[in-house]
């Protein structure tokens, strides 16, 4: 399984937000790192098919982006998704489940399994709205997740998750990873620098850094830092 980016592209007026990048992406963890205003979320958003590039093609086993079949194997949790606060964790997900084409029934098992898998099964009958901040990021983890999908993209996934909550996220991605393309965007070097099969690193809408990762490597926060000063964390 391959997913190829070429030549990608998003110009905003004069602002060059993604600039040439391409990729080629195959399964396991593949860390996207880069400062706030790096060029990550456009590109992620390109990949997702959310956003038109300017110039360039995306496709998943020669797939493009624009096909239902992409999508239909696609998970995606952007840096702030949409949720309905009067909806309760359980029904949310049983909501886009059905948006995704999944029977009743598997649906029903399917959303039980995640809530569960992400810490929430205790809550999956309360209130979207109820629930703190890294409650409701854990919810997106789960929306992400229904469709088993073979290309899971996650925007700053960690945001609002406490250091437990991190690191458990950090070992679901890390079982995930085994059989799926997983491409994790942060800005934190914690996030990335022990689970990554493969780093990437964005700066200014350009790729400074593509290559397989060594999981015994010390020196991503020292590269990290060369380029940003002190944004990581």
């Amino acid at each position: 399984m391959e997913l190829t980016a070429r030549d990608l592209s998003r110009y905003y007026k004069d602002k060059k937000a993604v600039d040439g990048v391409s990729l080629r992406l195959t399964e396991g963890i593949n860390g996207l790192l880069g400062a706030n205003g790096a060029g990550k979320t456009t590109l992620m958003r390109m990949l997702c098919g959310v956003l038109k590039p300017t110039t360039g093609s995306v496709a998943l086993d020669g797939v493009d982006v624009s096909c239902e079949d992409y999508r239909a194997v696609l998970g995606y949790l952007p840096q702030d998704f949409g949720y309905y606060p009067d909806f309760t964790g359980l029904d949310f997900l049983l909501y886009l489940a059905a948006l995704k084409g999944l029977s009743r029934p598997h649906a029903k098992r399917k959303a039980a399994e995640l809530l569960e898998l992400v810490g929430l099964a205790d809550v999956g009958k309360k209130k979207i709205k109820t629930y703190s901040g890294g409650m409701r990021q854990r919810l997106g983890i789960a929306q992400a997740l229904l469709n088993d999908p073979r290309l899971l993209i996650v925007d700053e996934p960690t945001a609002g998750l406490d250091p437990r909550e991190r690191v458990r996220f950090r070992n679901l991605l890390t079982d995930l990873g085994r059989d799926t393309i997983v491409l994790l965007s942060t800005h934190i070097v914690s996030d990335v620098e022990h689970i990554a099969d493969h780093m990437l690193m964005m700066s200014e809408g350009h790729i400074i850094l593509d290559e397989p990762w060594d999981k015994g490597r010390t020196d991503l926060e020292q590269l990290y830092l060369e380029e940003f000063g002190g944004e990581g964390e």
